[in-house]
């Protein structure tokens, strides 16, 4: 039987788990480098991710409240593992500057085994 898995896991990673250290990457935006930057180093520091990418440069268009936006936006892909995604959600949640945040989790089907091991590492509660 497999081990509670968060909410917040796709249901690929929910139905097929082999247990809470898959790992997971994370995907959000926000409006700029600073902020982007601030937030990625709380959650780096706080051991719920072991890397943080900010991407610049990209350009956004939604709908919201009825009318066409067009932003200007960061990337932010975050690499974690399963065990970490329910925390570092809410934390994400919690900081930013956005009403609506876009955080979607995407599960890693695989990678170098090194890297993994790494993020595993990084992301287990006693090492940060």
């Amino acid at each position: 039987m497999p081990k509670n898995l968060p909410d917040s896991l796709p249901d690929n990673v929910r139905d097929n788990p082999q247990d809470n250290d898959n790992v997971v990457l994370v995907y959000t935006t926000f409006p700029d480098s600073t902020s982007a930057k601030q937030v990625g180093g709380e959650l780096v520091g706080q051991g719920l991710a072991a890397c943080v990418n900010i991407l610049p440069g990209m350009v956004s268009l939604y709908r919201w409240q009825g009318v066409l936006e067009t932003s200007d936006e960061v990337v932010m892909i975050i690499k974690t593992r399963a065990g970490r995604v329910d925390d570092l959600v809410r934390e994400v949640e919690r900081r930013h500057p956005y009403d609506t945040p876009a955080v979607l989790t995407f599960a890693a089907s695989g990678g170098s085994p090194a890297y993994i091991d790494w993020i595993r590492q990084m992301t287990t509660p006693q090492q940060h």
